[in-house]
C-alpha cells in the first residue's frame, strides 16, 4: 500500500552516510539520487524511502507524532540496526525489547531527529 515514505534533512550528505550503513544492514541500496534527495529500496518494486533537502528553503524538521517504521527478519537484526544507530550518531528512543504481545522493536532518532522504528513480528 506504501510507495515510499520521506523525511527532511538538513544535510543531506551527512545523512545519507547514516542512512547507508543503516540500510546496507537490510540489504536496500540506492535507488535513485538526485541534488535535493537520495531514495532506497530493497528491490525496485517494493516501498521505498527518500531521504529530502525541503524544495521550499526552509530547515528540516520533525513531525511531532511521524515515524517511519521498517520491519526486519528477526530480533538480531532489530538490536544490530539499533546499535548501529546509535554509533552513526542517531540517539535511543527506546531499547531492543518486546512491544506488546506481537513485536520486537527499537526505536532511534536519525541525525535529524526522524524517529524510526526497527522491528520484527513474533
Amino acid at each position: 500500500m506504501i510507495g515510499y515514505v520521506t523525511v527532511g534533512t538538513n544535510n543531506l550528505e551527512t545523512s545519507s552516510r547514516f542512512y547507508d550503513a543503516i540500510f546496507a544492514e537490510i540489504g536496500a541500496t540506492r535507488f535513485w539520487v538526485e541534488e535535493r534527495f537520495i531514495v532506497w529500496a530493497t528491490e525496485p518494486e517494493k516501498s521505498k524511502f527518500c531521504l529530502i533537502k525541503p524544495y521550499d528553503g526552509e530547515p528540516a524538521t520533525v513531525g511531532n507524532g511521524v515515524m517511519v517504521a521498517f520491519e526486519v527478519s528477526d530480533p538480531s537484526l532489530v538490536d544490530a540496526l539499533h546499535n548501529k544507530s546509535i554509533d552513526l550518531g542517531g540517539k535511543d528512543e527506546g531499547l531492543p525489547g518486546n512491544r506488546g504481545e506481537h513485536f520486537y522493536g527499537a526505536y532511534v532518532r536519525d541525525l535529524d531527529g526522524n524517529k524510526l522504528y526497527f522491528f520484527t513480528s513474533i
